[in-house]
């Protein structure tokens, strides 16, 4: 079956609505001969579909989410308002997850404020999401969030889910940043606690992050810009870049500033061709309609 990237990467559709509605379209040949062939238009749920397996993950531009599951406890904790089931169908590839360690369970936390959901409930939807489209990965961020335990707790509470909980084989737990074809269908983990198994997150052989969440928008903007540029300048990383920033104003009222400049940059003529502009993990992105899409046709 012949993928038609092109069409997708042209920006198919102007919300991710209209892409994750685009199923089998029709495409006769010419010849009158010929039976009609379908092609299989990319979306952004399936978008890592139109890469192959011995892919990098860090010559991808892969949208994501910071803190993907706060979307509860008031303007000052919230990040988010989709779910993470509806992050991963419109195109998000890239989760930061924190757990507080309590009673053996790993319950979701922005700082103090719970979040209405535990560890399994993101790992039912990262499951759901994988089997309905094994030819995708899920970079997962994890990290310990309002609780203090030692890294062999936070280890074992971890090893319980993998273990007793069955949830090892959803999983790609390894040293390093595997090709794409060994990551399909399963979640890399990305470790960011001295306790875990996993890609060490932050290992400065393997990231180039970028994370200044106490840079008031007109600061934090050119630094955003700039690890842009230098993700395409200086390859051979995995680049993080987080839009996020939580300085003077709420995370949403930060979005509301910082996402459309994101996006014009994206879309501008300083970066048009431009690939392999790594993770972006931003607050709210589905509040600027096409800003997913435009950080995936960056690929």
């Amino acid at each position: 079956m012949h993928i038609d990237r092109r069409s997708f990467l042209a920006g198919v559709g102007a919300t991710t609505a209209a892409l994750t509605a685009t199923t089998l379209i029709g495409a006769p040949f010419a010849s009158a001969a010929a039976p009609p062939r379908r092609v299989r238009t990319l979306t952004t749920r399936d978008w890592m579909a139109g890469h192959g397996d011995a892919t990098a993950l860090h010559t991808l531009t892969v949208p994501g989410t910071h803190d993907s599951g706060a979307r509860h406890g008031g303007p000052w904790a919230e990040c988010q308002n989709t779910t993470i089931a509806q992050q991963l169908d419109g195109g998000i590839r890239f989760l930061d997850i924190r757990c507080r360690a309590i009673d053996g369970s790993f319950a979701i936390h922005h700082g103090a404020a719970f979040q209405h959901m535990m560890f399994g409930d993101v790992l039912i939807a990262c499951r759901d999401f994988l089997r309905a489209h094994p030819s995708e990965t899920v970079l997962m961020r994890l990290k310990q969030e309002y609780s203090n335990e030692s890294d062999a707790v936070f280890r074992a509470v971890f090893d319980d889910y993998l273990d007793r909980c069955g949830w090892r084989g959803l999983f790609r737990i390894g040293s390093g940043l595997p090709a794409l074809g060994e990551a399909r269908g399963r979640v890399v983990l990305l470790a960011d606690n001295g306790g875990l198994p996993g890609v060490r997150y932050g290992d400065g052989a393997l990231f180039d992050i970028q994370d200044d969440y106490m840079a008031e928008p007109w600061a934090k903007y050119p630094k955003i810009e700039a690890h842009f540029r230098k993700a395409v300048r200086q390859p051979g990383r995995l680049y993080v870049n987080y839009v996020s920033t939580s300085a003077y104003l709420p995370p949403r009222w930060n979005s509301d500033r910082l996402n459309p400049r994101v996006h014009s940059f994206l879309d501008g003529a300083e970066a048009a061709g431009w690939t392999g502009l790594g993770v972006v993990p931003m607050d709210y992105p589905n509040t600027r309609a096409g800003l997913v899409e435009s950080l995936i046709r960056h690929n």
